[in-house]
């Protein structure tokens, strides 16, 4: 059986055909918005046909994992993207966030067999978050992409 390099870079990605889901959470929608429009530029350059993405909006990262599992129930889709912006605060309302957004996240991955690229930022304050939007929207492209084809390679 070929084994797949997974270290290697994918330069040579093409997501021509790919349906991919992308969940966004409107709290933080500056640092959102621009996870989005990085994520759904980097898929276009990627080849993924703007007709081929379905962007919903929820209203921040714990019902993030409610719309992705909507999605990945419809069987309509190669791929999900979850995006999101959560910043520290003096509660433990940020760990509690972080959390359970990200296991449900992965859970949901897991029970349906479906990629779910993960780019709900934790972070520290809001620069940090500024700091990284536009690199980790491009990364969550990527996953996607990676990991559509990936699977459609080894199922």
């Amino acid at each position: 059986m070929h084994q797949p390099d997974l270290s290697a870079t994918r330069n040579d990605m093409d997501g021509s055909g790919l349906r991919i889901g992308i969940v966004q959470a409107r709290f933080n929608p500056a640092i959102t918005g621009a996870l989005a429009q990085a994520c759904t530029d980097e898929l276009k350059a990627l080849h993924v046909h703007a007709a081929d993405i379905e962007h919903v909006q929820v209203p921040g990262a714990l019902e993030v994992p409610v719309a992705l599992q909507a999605l990945a129930q419809s069987e309509q889709f190669d791929a999900l993207i979850a995006l999101g912006c959560i910043i520290r605060g003096e509660t433990y309302h940020f760990e509690l966030v972080a959390n359970e957004s990200g296991s449900a996240i992965t859970q949901l991955a897991l029970d349906h067999g479906l990629p779910i690229a993960n780019a709900i930022l934790t972070t520290e304050n809001e620069a940090q978050a500024i700091a990284r939007q536009h690199d980790k929207g491009r990364d969550a492209a990527r996953v996607a992409v990676e990991m559509a084809l990936l699977m459609k390679t080894l199922s």
